[in-house]
């Protein structure tokens, strides 16, 4: 069967693609493997004193302590809180932004504009440390404040154009039977295009959460504040990597997390492409066959 685009790959070309497909992970998977051994091979620091390799025991001896564990904890449900508020108040920010850029009003839509591209175009760590400096709110709400704003602004943008995809006819519809615009708005076109962009806004509240590393600047007691300052420091250099390791393991555990919920959305809301209903498995009628029994049945009514 062949493609609108382009021909179906013969039987050369998938072997090629299968042989260049198994090349391509024995090379990764060699390179992975080296990078594991480089990293455990004995290094000499700058003194000329010889360090044992990263996966040394000496290394990981200090995760028995239980405080180590009580203190990685602690900065996890920091970065979960952190991350959780701002959700929530990014998402109400966005749909306020989202209704403001589509005001028929000009006094509403042109400022909202320009709050929204200023936003969009600071970077997080600036935003924090200016609520921080001009408005002394503490190094929590600093963060929630600059994450708040910032995804709030993307996830408004999300939620235009998922509007503007909407078909007029649903906010004509909603006109018709006596709604108000604003009303319309929000019972009509708002519930349907956040439908439509949920996996794009949870995929955005995944940056989100891994935007909450940047509040360590501000003096936020973070996962990253709490594994790679304040235990490394206390334990000392040799377990500076084992630490990285460690937060580097919790946050991707967060994130994927999150990445999967992003997926099994997006394939729950999509199209279900594929999917046969009870009329579409009934199969078309042939014109060219006639059936006996209609046919007799067509004649006894023709006779009276």
């Amino acid at each position: 069967m062949s493609s609108v685009l382009y021909d179906a790959p013969g039987p050369k070309s998938r072997a090629r693609s299968r042989l260049i497909s198994v090349l391509g992970t024995i090379v990764l998977a060699g390179g992975f493997l080296a990078l594991i051994v480089l990293l455990g091979l004995p290094k000499i620091s700058a003194n000329g004193a010889v360090e044992p390799g990263l996966w040394d025991i000496s290394r990981w001896d200090v995760f028995n302590d239980l405080l180590v564990w009580r203190t990685l904890g602690f900065g996890a449900l920091a970065t979960l809180r952190m991350a959780a508020v701002a959700a929530v108040f990014a998402l109400v920010i966005g749909v306020l932004f989202s209704f403001g850029r589509l005001s028929a009003s000009a006094w509403i839509r042109v400022p909202t504009t320009v709050l929204l591209e200023f936003f969009r175009g600071m970077p997080v760590l600036l935003m924090m440390l200016f609520i921080l400096l001009v408005f002394a709110t503490g190094s929590f709400w600093a963060g929630v404040a600059a994450l708040s704003v910032y995804n709030g602004a993307i996830i408004g943008e999300a939620l235009r154009a998922g509007i503007n995809a909407l078909p007029r006819g649903q906010r004509e519809a909603g006109l018709a039977i006596g709604l108000t615009p604003v009303a319309t708005r929000f019972r009509i076109e708002f519930p349907q295009a956040f439908r439509q962009m949920l996996p794009i806004i949870i995929a955005q509240l995944v940056v989100l959460l891994k935007d909450t590393s940047l509040a360590f600047i501000v003096g936020y007691n973070e996962l990253l504040r709490a594994g790679l300052n304040q235990l490394a420091n206390f334990f000392g250099e040799q377990y500076k990597f084992s630490f990285f390791f460690i937060v580097l393991a919790i946050y991707l555990t967060m994130n994927l997390s999150l990445s999967w919920l992003a997926r099994r959305i997006a394939k729950r809301t999509g199209p279900q492409a594929g999917s046969v209903t009870d009329e579409d498995s009934t199969p078309p009628a042939d014109p060219d066959r006639v059936d006996p029994q209609a046919l007799g049945a067509r004649s006894k009514s023709q006779t009276f």
